[in-house]
C-alpha cells in the first residue's frame, strides 16, 4: 500500500508568513522564488508546458526551463539554441501583463481550482548519461503516455480532452493536472459550476456499468452477490453482456492499449544489456502480465530485482484501489526512477530486528493473530523520473509505496518497499511546511520540528516496513481479507492507519534498543503530527462523500492525541509564527504510552477482523470530529498545495 499521499515532506498548503532566516542558497532568495512562482503560475493558466526551475537574477532565461513531460509538448515549440520562440514570447508578454480572471462562472472556478495548486517540479537532468540510458528513458516515457490511457480508460474520461476548446488553456491544464472533468482543490471540489466541461459531466468510473452506477449501494451490492468474489476482483471490470453482469480481465477490457504497452516494454527490454538482466527479465514478464492478466509471474520478476542487480526502480501495472468508487479494483500507474545506494545505512541498522518488529505488533495485536516468519526487504531510496497513472495526483506525491498488495509475494513477505527521495524537497516547499508547522503549533513543541526533509525518511521507511508487519491486506480472518471483512474504503482506511501509527509506534521503540535518539523519536512524532494536518486540511470525503483514506486516518490520530491528553488545543495562546491565535502542545513526555495503546487498538481491530470497532473509531473521530479539524483546514489553506510536474532533460 502506499505511503502519504503526500503532504509528508511538503504540506504547502499555508500559513502566515513567520520570520525566516537570510536563505543560502541563491534560488531560494524570497525575491527569485516569487519571480519563478508567479510565471509558473501563470503558465499553468495559458497550458505552457515550460517550467521555470533556476534563477540567478530574477530574469527567465532559456538555459533555466524544463519543459513538461506528459503533455505532448516538444522543446523547440518553445526554446531553441538561439533563445525563446516567438510563441513562448507572446505567452511571457501575457503572463507579464497579469492574466484577469474570467466573468464566467465556469471558468472563473476552474482558475480559483488552479490557484490552490503550486506547480513544483520534479527534475532528472540526463543529458551526460550513456547513450543506451537515454534510450531506455525515452521508451519509459513513451509507457507513461499508454499508462495514462489506461488509466484513463478506468476513469471512464478517455477522449473528454478533446471536447475542451482551443482558446481554453486552463481547462486544458487542469484536466490534465486532475485527470478528469471534474475539482479536485478543497474550496473547489464541491462548487457545482467547476468543471473543465460545460456542462459538467457525472463521475461514471469505466470499471462498471454506467447503469449499475446510478445506486449509491452499488458496490456493496455487486460484493454481496452470489458471484461477487469474481465480479470485485482487483484485476477484473465489470460488464454487461446479454442481460448478466460480468467479470472480464483487464487484459480483455483494455486489449489495445495493453497490447501495446507490453509491444513497447518488450522493445525496450532488447536494447538493454547484461548488467541489467533483472530488469528484461521484469519487462518482459510485465509485458507477458499485460496479454495474461496473470500478474503473479510479474511480481516474481519484480521482487527480485534491488539495488544491487539494477541502478532504475520501475512498478508499471495495476495496483492501489484508492481512485475507484468501491476500492477494490487496481489502477494502472508507472513508478519511474533511478535508484540511490545510499539506502543501504537503514537497511543494515533495521534488517536484523525485522523478527523483533513483527513479534512487537503481533503482541499488541493479540489473537488470533500470531506473529510469523517476515523476509521482506527494508526500503530502497529512489529519486523519481516520472510517475504516470494512478501514481500522479493532482496534488502532492506519494514518497513512499510497498507493493505488491495481493499474491505470493504480498503474503510471503517478499514485496519490495521504497522511499522517494526527490519529490516536494525545493525550497519554497521547505519553506511553506515550516510556515505551516509554525502556524498551529505552540512554541514549545515547535522547537521540536525539524523542516528538513531528510527528517522525515525514517517515518517513511517505518511506515512502509509495517506494511508488510503484523495483519496485513492478505491477513483472512474466517477466509476473508480486509475488503471483505470491513468493505474497500475502511480496510484502506485501517491498513494505512496501522502503517502510519506502527511509524510512531517504532520510532520509540527504535529509541527504547538505542538504534535512535529520544530526540529523533520525538522529531518524528511532530513531523507526523503535521503531515497529517496537511491531509486534514484536503477535507475528510471527497465531493461524492467517499473517505479520503490518509484524511481519516490523521483525524483518527489526531482525535486520539487529544482525547487521550498527550495533544492539548490551548485556544488563548499565540502560535509559534506569533500571529494566529490558538495553538498545539504535544506532551512529549507523555507520548509513548497514547501511542503503544492506539497500536494495539488498531492492531486488534484488524487482527479480530472487528468491523463494529473500526466503525466506531470513524464515528468517534471522523464522523464526530471536533472543532480543531476547521482551524487545521482554515490555516492550511492560505498557500497553495504542491502539484508535480515532471521534466527529464536528455
Amino acid at each position: 500500500m502506499s505511503k502519504r499521499c503526500f503532504l509528508l515532506l511538503t504540506l504547502a498548503l499555508g500559513c502566515k508568513t513567520a520570520a525566516q532566516p537570510e536563505p543560502t542558497d541563491p534560488n531560494s532568495h524570497p525575491g527569485m522564488l516569487q519571480a519563478r512562482a508567479r510565471y509558473n503560475a501563470g503558465a499553468a493558466l495559458l497550458d505552457v508546458p515550460v517550467y521555470w526551475y533556476d534563477d540567478d537574477d530574477a530574469q527567465i532565461e532559456p538555459s533555466e526551463v524544463a519543459i513538461l513531460e506528459g503533455v505532448g509538448a516538444q522543446r523547440e515549440d518553445w526554446v531553441t539554441d538561439d533563445g525563446f520562440t516567438p510563441k513562448f514570447r507572446e505567452a511571457l508578454a501575457r503572463i507579464d501583463a497579469g492574466i484577469a480572471t474570467p466573468k464566467d462562472a465556469r471558468l472563473a472556478a476552474v482558475y480559483r481550482e488552479l490557484a490552490q495548486s503550486r506547480p513544483t517540479l520534479v527534475r532528472t537532468d540526463l543529458r551526460d548519461a550513456p547513450e543506451a540510458d537515454k534510450a531506455f528513458v525515452r521508451d519509459m516515457l513513451r509507457a507513461g503516455v499508454l499508462i495514462e490511457r489506461l488509466f484513463a480508460r478506468q476513469n471512464g474520461v478517455l477522449g473528454m480532452a478533446e471536447r475542451i476548446p482551443a482558446d481554453d488553456p486552463a481547462s486544458r491544464r487542469l484536466f490534465h493536472r486532475n485527470q478528469g472533468p471534474w475539482c479536485a482543490a478543497a474550496n473547489t471540489e464541491n462548487d457545482p459550476a467547476c468543471s473543465t466541461l460545460d456542462p459538467k459531466p457525472p463521475k461514471i468510473s469505466g470499471l462498471y456499468p454506467a447503469a449499475l452506477q446510478r445506486d449509491e449501494a452499488f458496490c456493496e451490492a455487486l460484493a454481496a452477490r452470489p458471484d461477487g468474489e469474481a465480479l470485485m476482483h482487483q484485476f477484473v471490470a465489470v460488464r454487461e453482456r446479454e442481460g448478466e453482469l460480468v467479470a472480464v480481465p483487464y487484459s480483455e477490457a483494455f486489449a489495445e492499449d495493453s497490447r501495446a504497452l507490453a509491444s513497447l516494454l518488450e522493445g525496450a527490454a532488447k536494447k538493454l544489456g547484461a548488467d541489467e538482466a533483472a530488469l528484461v527479465a521484469y519487462l518482459e514478464a510485465a509485458a507477458e502480465a499485460l496479454r495474461t492478466n496473470q500478474w503473479e509471474p510479474a511480481d516474481e520478476a519484480w521482487a527480485a530485482m534491488n539495488a544491487t542487480n539494477s541502478k532504475w526502480y520501475l512498478r508499471i501495472g495495476p495496483d492501489e484501489t484508492y481512485f475507484e468508487p468501491c476500492r477494490r479494483k487496481a489502477g494502472f500507474h508507472m513508478s519511474f526512477a533511478r535508484i540511490d545506494p545510499s539506502a543501504r545505512a537503514w537497511q543494515d541498522r533495521l534488517d536484523s530486528v525485522k523478527g523483533e518488529m513483527e513479534a512487537s505488533l503481533a503482541k499488541l495485536a493479540g489473537a488470533p493473530y500470531s506473529a510469523r516468519e517476515v523476509a521482506f526487504d527494508l526500503p530502497d531510496f529512489i529519486h523519481i523520473v516520472l510517475n504516470a497513472g494512478d501514481a500522479r495526483r493532482p496534488f502532492s506525491a506519494t514518497v513512499g509505496q510497498s507493493l505488491p498488495n495481493w499474491g505470493p509475494v504480498a503474503n510471503e513477505g517478499r514485496g519490495r518497499t521504497v522511499a522517494m527521495m526527490n519529490v516536494l524537497t525545493a525550497p519554497e516547499s521547505v519553506a511553506a511546511n515550516e510556515r505551516q508547522a509554525r502556524s498551529i503549533l505552540c512554541p514549545a513543541t515547535a522547537k521540536v520540528f525539524d523542516p528538513d526533509p531528510d527528517a522525515l525518511t525514517m517515518s517513511t521507511v517505518l511506515h512502509e516496513a509495517a506494511h508488510n508487519l503484523g495483519p496485513s491486506h492478505e491477513y483472512r480472518v474466517e477466509g476473508k481479507v480486509d475488503d471483505e471483512v470491513f468493505g474497500g474504503a475502511t480496510a484502506s482506511v485501517f491498513e494505512e492507519l496501522k502503517a502510519e501509527t506502527a511509524s510512531y509506534y517504532f520510532a520509540d521503540w527504535l529509541a527504547s534498543r538505542e538504534l535512535i535518539t529520544a530526540e529523533r523519536a520525538s522529531q518524528a512524532h511532530v513531523r507526523d503530527l503535521i503531515w497529517g494536518f496537511g491531509h486534514i486540511a484536503r477535507g475528510l470525503n471527497d465531493a461524492d462523500g467517499k473517505p479520503k483514506t490518509y484524511s481519516y486516518v490523521a483525524a483518527i490520530q489526531t482525535g486520539y492525541w487529544l482525547e487521550s491528553g498527550v495533544a492539548e488545543w490551548r485556544a488563548d495562546e499565540v502560535a509559534a509564527n506569533g500571529e494566529d491565535r490558538g495553538c498545539l502542545e504535544l506532551d512529549l513526555a507523555k507520548m509513548s504510552g497514547a501511542i503503544e495503546a492506539l497500536m494495539a487498538k488498531v492492531a486488534g481491530i484488524k487482527a479480530r477482523g472487528d468491523a463494529a470497532a473500526a466503525k466506531a473509531m470513524i464515528e468517534a473521530y471522523v464522523t464526530s470530529h471536533g472543532p480543531l479539524i476547521e482551524v487545521v483546514q482554515e490555516r492550511w489553506r492560505r498557500e497553495p498545495e504542491a502539484s508535480l510536474v515532471y521534466g527529464v532533460q536528455l
